[in-house]
């Protein structure tokens, strides 16, 4: 009797939560809460993507250039030193004169005050503002993220059952579909019912809401490449969220050849070990069973 009355117990429970939520679907559209991003991010095709992706260094010193020229006027990137950007294919030298294109604060100095000098090598890239107070004043209230990481932080969640395709597909890219859709989701129409605050413009895309305070950041020709690639707005958001990619996890490649590695080693170690076995207790024969 007791297991019958907890089974009822839950029985009626079940239909009660199901009752409940049919009820406050069928309330009206002043009960229905929006899902953001109203578009999910557009899969793109990325040289890193996959158990054997790499770095496209091209595409990469790309990106840094649409940062440099476009990005950085707003956004920080304080966990990046300019001599990381050995690692996109360019020579200390190279690398000590773009440092040395930007100014920074140092200091105290003999007297006890700050001073601005040019950029080395092992200095980070300089925040274009102050203090987050005076980024916000400069940008309608909303202060700029910083880049360093934000193509791990702006990772819209991919529902049931795509997650779990993602584990065996080793699918991490989510951040820089983000970033690219974000970037190429501007100048679309408003649908009905959809509010957007004064100061603010509509991107379907935006993950915290219909609507963001920065405006459209980029245009076609807005940056001269000197490789020949297209000056697209798709090619910026596209290189320069790749960029950002790896800003945020410049040992993404290393780290797959390493786990490729060690799946090899384990599986060879598991075969060892199987054969091992076989030859140890290969002679001996198992007692009879008695009664």
């Amino acid at each position: 009797m007791k297991i019958r009355t907890i089974i009822s117990g839950i029985c009626f429970a079940a239909m009660a939560s199901l009752a409940s939520t049919a009820y406050s679907a069928g309330e009206g559209e002043a009960a229905h809460t929006p899902h953001y991003p109203l578009k999910h991010p557009r899969q793109s095709e990325w040289s890193f993507a996959g158990p054997f992706g790499t770095w496209d260094q091209g595409q990469l010193q790309r990106g840094l250039k649409v940062y440099k020229e476009v990005c950085s006027a707003c956004h920080s990137m304080n966990f990046v030193a300019f001599r990381n950007l050995e690692a996109l294919g360019y020579s200390p030298e190279q690398v000590k004169a773009f440092a040395a294109e930007y100014t920074v604060t140092d200091g105290p100095n003999g007297d006890g005050e700050m001073f601005e000098r040019p950029g080395i090598p092992s200095d980070r890239f300089p925040s274009p503002f102050p203090n987050v107070e005076a980024a916000a004043a400069a940008n309608n209230g909303a202060a700029p993220p910083d880049f360093s990481l934000l193509a791990k932080a702006r990772a819209p969640e991919r529902g049931f059952p795509t997650f779990i395709f993602d584990v065996f597909t080793l699918y991490a890219e989510n951040g820089p579909d983000y970033i690219h859709s974000l970037l190429t989701g501007y100048d679309q129409e408003v649908p009905e019912g959809v509010e957007v605050p004064e100061g603010a413009y509509y991107n379907p895309y935006f993950v915290a809401g219909p609507a963001l305070a920065m405006a459209n950041p980029l245009s076609d020709g807005v940056v001269t490449y000197d490789d020949g690639s297209p000056e697209t707005v798709d090619q910026y958001a596209h290189d320069v969220a790749a960029f950002m990619m790896w800003a945020a996890e410049p040992h993404l490649v290393e780290r797959k050849e390493l786990g490729f590695k060690v799946l090899v080693f384990l599986a060879i170690f598991a075969m060892l070990l199987y054969f091992v076995r076989q030859q140890v207790w290969a002679d001996i024969k198992r007692k009879p069973k008695t009664a």
